[in-house]
């Protein structure tokens, strides 16, 4: 297969995809190496940025995946008209605690929060945002809890490390210092 053919694979794979592809994933599908395939996803990323167009390859979730530009989702949540989800204050302190240190227990939150967590982090759950990952070594084996894929999906994240450290957070929020997670 010539460059300009895998290309168009490539694109194909990824454009078909429900959910973010890594490049092991395409790899394994074209049968040809890794590197060569990072080579002609950023050939492909380049495309996109050169066309203009209202849609981009993005690198999220450890994978990649064709999402409309930041600066037309406007047009987009107007022609589907649905309704986005919107997090209560406790709720994204929550993810922020989990995000920050996970894996953690529902016990743990609780006290970094200093009020209950339960109904806040069953909408997690129920949203996808968090995920069970195992249960602690603990007395009572309490679940412990972490964040999922489809949560670096929606922060457009390609993995944890692309969270900003506490120390920028800071900088965003002089005004709180009683952050949920500066304990």
């Amino acid at each position: 297969m010539d460059r300009g053919e895998l290309l168009a694979v490539v694109e194909c794979l990824v454009f078909a995809a429900d959910k973010p592809m890594k490049a092991a994933q395409i790899a394994e599908i074209v049968e040809v190496e890794r590197p060569l395939i990072h080579q002609v996803l950023e050939d492909l990323r380049k495309k996109y940025d050169n066309a203009g167009g209202g849609i981009e390859l993005a690198e999220v979730a450890e994978g990649f995946q064709f999402r409309t530009r930041r600066e037309f989702s406007f047009w987009i949540r107007r022609s589907h008209k649905r309704k986005t989800f919107r997090l209560s204050r406790a709720a994204l302190e929550i993810l922020a605690i989990v995000a920050y240190r996970q894996p953690i227990t529902r016990g743990e939150m609780e006290r970094v929060r200093g009020v209950d967590c339960d109904g806040a982090l069953r909408t997690l759950l129920e949203k996808g945002l968090l995920r069970i990952c195992g249960k602690k070594e603990a007395p009572g084996r309490p679940l412990l809890y972490g964040t999922s894929a489809y949560f670096l999906e929606v922060f457009g994240l390609r993995n944890l490390e692309e969270l900003p450290d506490l120390q920028q957070i800071k900088q965003l929020f002089p005004e709180d210092p009683g952050l949920p997670f500066n304990e």
